[in-house]
């Protein structure tokens, strides 16, 4: 019989391998943001859309229209500036989980505008959803 930590380090290897912790956080963070009456519907529907756009080659879902989008940034754009910190701009990111909490991200330091944090937002979903 295989010791425990054998076992263990195999397992993590191969959650790493396939990257399902990600995959997991990723559609965790999709759910607590859309908050869906069927969440199991809903998990289900989203991973079949995303094998369907992986098996096509066609563009993967966004799950966050722009209007979500816009209201992430007025959520923290709390005096109506047009733009919110850098400081607030990755943890918008941490929260939607496109961004890990020991990623490093260049501050230029430049406030971010909604124009900003759309693109940005667009780009990683985009890259994120290609890798599963």
């Amino acid at each position: 019989m295989e010791p425990v930590a054998d076992r263990e380090l195999q397992a993590k290897l191969y959650l790493e391998r396939h990257r399902i912790m990600e995959l997991l956080r990723q559609l965790t963070s999709f759910l607590l943001f859309a908050r869906p009456k069927k969440p199991r519907e809903c998990l289900i529907s989203l991973l079949e859309r995303l094998r369907v756009a992986k098996a096509t080659h066609v563009a993967f879902p966004y799950f966050m229209d722009n209007s979500n989008i816009v209201s992430m940034f007025e959520m923290m754009d709390t005096a109506g500036r047009g733009c919110i910190s850098f400081v607030q701009y990755k943890e918008a990111l941490k929260n939607l989980g496109l961004c890990t909490a020991d990623e490093v991200l260049n501050d230029d330091g430049h406030v971010i505008t909604l124009d900003t944090f759309r693109d940005e937002v667009n780009k990683r979903m985009e890259k994120m959803w290609s890798m599963f």
